[in-house]
């Protein structure tokens, strides 16, 4: 495993982070949640990213659960608010009351005293961002969040909450934003104002949601029990299920055969070849895929293979910045 600092603090994180969206609490059974988290820690990942929103809040017990007796201070714990997990008017978005209780229940979930990275999961523009950062700054102040960032904030949200996270005397170190070979939307603006103001990526869904792992081919109905099928992700995908992406994404698998990499490899390297780039969410169903995905730690694309996949992969990117994902 290879590590690397998290925007511009003295935090530092696994290149490859574990993640659990759409897995823990939902799409595999506890034991073989717990059985991934064993496998990433024996792998060397020491950093782990959830959300209160993931599974109606079980992903974060299903964690907490796995995590427990680990030592605490040799992993770092993310978590994320904004998403509604309840049915009350205040139970969503990120107005104080709501980010100071969902702080205090993820803890419970997690079973830990503090979390190292507390996320504003998207920007609410409902509320103040006064409030939204004077709220972080207190979680920060009172030792339940080492550090803040944020989820899929543009570049003028976010320069507007490093500057009043300055003015609180916090640090704002991250931006989560989904970026992959066939999503670059955060390179022309998101990129360059984070690398400004001192943050870093911490990037999701940097394999397509399973696309550039190459097993969904044109004009073949998905695997059985893929994520395509999957209610939520299923739906966010689509963009992704185009048969002529698809034909391009094939066209990826004699590059990874010359590297010796799988194609899940070639795709986490690809993503980490940009340094902005502080780690590359994972998430798994089974142990042998944390195992697969960490090889890509480390691993250093030459120019030339860089300009193959943009080759192969031509005018199916996206680059628009005003494009947006759920996730």
């Amino acid at each position: 495993m290879e590590f690397r600092r998290l925007g511009r603090s003295g935090l530092t994180i696994s290149e490859i982070a574990y993640g659990n969206w759409l897995t823990h609490g939902g799409q595999v059974e506890e034991d073989a949640a717990h059985a991934c988290v064993r496998a990433a820690l024996d792998a060397g990942i020491t950093t782990f990213d959830t959300a209160d929103v993931y599974a109606g809040t079980r992903a974060e017990t299903v964690l907490g659960q796995a995590l427990a007796g680990h030592r605490r201070e040799s992993i770092e714990l993310f978590t994320k608010v904004y998403w509604p997990t309840g049915p009350g008017r205040n139970d969503r978005g990120l107005g104080r009351k709501h980010v100071i209780e969902s702080c205090h229940a993820s803890l419970r979930r997690l079973q830990t005293d503090y979390v190292d990275l507390y996320q504003a999961h998207r920007y609410d523009p409902s509320v103040p961002l006064e409030e939204t950062m004077t709220a972080f700054a207190d979680l920060v102040r009172s030792g339940k969040a080492l550090y803040i960032g944020v989820s899929e904030w543009n570049a003028e949200q976010i320069t507007a909450g490093a500057a009043l996270a300055r003015e609180l005397g916090i640090q704002l170190i991250s931006n989560q934003p989904q970026y992959s070979m066939l999503w670059r939307v955060i390179e022309p603006e998101v990129v360059p104002t984070s690398e400004r103001e001192g943050l870093s990526q911490i990037v999701w869904s940097p394999l397509a949601q399973g696309v550039l792992t190459g097993k969904y081919r044109p004009g073949e109905q998905p695997p059985a029990g893929s994520r395509a099928g999957h209610a939520e992700a299923g739906q966010s995908m689509q963009r992704f299920m185009r048969d002529d992406l698809l034909a391009r994404v094939q066209g990826l698998r004699p590059i990874a055969d010359d590297l010796g990499l799988s194609m899940a490899q070639l795709a986490l390297a690809w993503v980490l070849q940009n340094r902005n780039v502080a780690a590359a969410i994972i998430g798994a169903t089974r142990p042998e895929q944390v195992h697969d995905n960490v090889t890509a730690a480390g691993v250093t694309l030459e120019a030339d293979v860089l300009a193959r996949i943009d080759e192969v992969l031509g005018d199916v990117v996206e680059r628009d910045p005003t494009k947006t994902a759920r996730g």
